[in-house]
C-alpha cells in the first residue's frame, strides 16, 4: 500500500469520489499543512491554524498509480484558484499535494508541468506541492459524509455533480461497488 495526501476544497467531495476509485482501500478526511497540534474542524474553518481540508488515501499502486490519483484530482477541482474552490474560500480550501516520497514529488511536479503546457485553464496552476508532515484525522461525523447525508443541499448541489463527472470520465477505474461506500 502507498499513501497519498491531497486537498482540493472540501474533503467531503474528495472522499466521496476516491471511495469509488479502484485500488483505493481507505479514504480518511482530515487536516494537514498547518502549524497547530490536533486542530478541530471549527478552528480549521476559521482559517487560523494554517491547515487545509485534506484526504489521505491508502491505495494499491499496482491497481491505481499515484499519477492516476492525481489525474482524478486535477479533473475534479480548479487548481488555478488560490485558496478557493467554488463558494468555499480560505487557505483551508487550497489545492495541495503533500508528497510522501521524492517519487511522488516528481510525479506531481511533472503532471503539473504537463497540464500547464496543455493550457486547460485560463490561469496558472497554484497547487501547493510540499513534503508531508502530519495528518490529523477529522472528527468522526465527517467520515463517509456523503453516504450518510445524500439529501443535504451541499451534497445535492456540489458532491453529486462531481461524482457524476468522475464516473463519466473515469468509468474504466470505478470499483465494482459504485455506491460510494468503503470497500
Amino acid at each position: 500500500m502507498e499513501v497519498a495526501t491531497i486537498g482540493g476544497g472540501c474533503f467531503w467531495c474528495l472522499e466521496a469520489v476516491y471511495l469509488n476509485l479502484e485500488g483505493v482501500h481507505q479514504v480518511q478526511s482530515g487536516y494537514s499543512g498547518g502549524n497547530s497540534t490536533n486542530p478541530t474542524y471549527q478552528e480549521v474553518c476559521r482559517g487560523t491554524t494554517g491547515h487545509a481540508e485534506m484526504v489521505q488515501l491508502h491505495f494499491e499502486p499496482e491497481t491505481t498509480t499515484f499519477r492516476e490519483i492525481l489525474e482524478v484530482f486535477f479533473a475534479l477541482h480548479d487548481p488555478t484558484t488560490l485558496n478557493r474552490q467554488g463558494a468555499d474560500v480560505g487557505t483551508q480550501y487550497r489545492s495541495a499535494i503533500f508528497y510522501h516520497s521524492l517519487d511522488q514529488k516528481e510525479i506531481a511536479e511533472g503532471l503539473i508541468r504537463e497540464l500547464y503546457a496543455q493550457a486547460l485553464w485560463p490561469g496558472p496552476i497554484v497547487t501547493e506541492v510540499a513534503s508531508f508532515q502530519k495528518f490529523f484525522p477529522a472528527e468522526d461525523y465527517h467520515e463517509e459524509y456523503f453516504n450518510r447525508n445524500r439529501e443535504q443541499p451541499y451534497c445535492q448541489a456540489v458532491i453529486i455533480p462531481k461524482l457524476a463527472k468522475f464516473r463519466s470520465r473515469f468509468a474504466h477505474k470505478l470499483k465494482n461497488n459504485q455506491g460510494g461506500g468503503r470497500s
